[in-house]
């Protein structure tokens, strides 16, 4: 199973991002679990997680690069997400599922 973690700056928005994510991907097929942490974690969790991806919410896009200088010491990816896929709707969802399929380690 892959693993994303979405860097969010309440955590309220960035779970229930990652819990339609989740549900997206077994609709799917993928075997990919999403799940979200507050950004005052996000280094700890880079850093320290087996996560294979972590995702900046638009919220906390002034720690980005923070957060990619961590990721770049442990090797393992920090982006950002766009607005537009940080939507709670089926358009919003199946962007940001899109954004993890495509910046996952393969």
């Amino acid at each position: 199973m892959k693993k994303a973690l979405i860097i969010c700056a309440a955590g309220m928005s960035s779970s229930l991002m990652a819990k339609k994510a989740t549900e997206f991907f077994k609709e799917k097929g993928e075997d990919i679990q999403v799940e979200a942490v507050t950004a005052s974690e996000g280094n700890k969790m880079i850093e320290n997680s087996d996560f294979d991806l972590f995702l900046v919410s638009p919220q906390t896009k002034m720690y980005f690069q923070k957060f990619k200088e961590a990721g770049n010491r442990v090797g393992k990816p920090v982006v950002n997400i766009a607005p537009q896929a940080y939507i709670p709707i089926p358009t919003g969802v199946e962007k940001l599922a899109n954004l993890i399929l495509k910046e996952l380690p393969k």
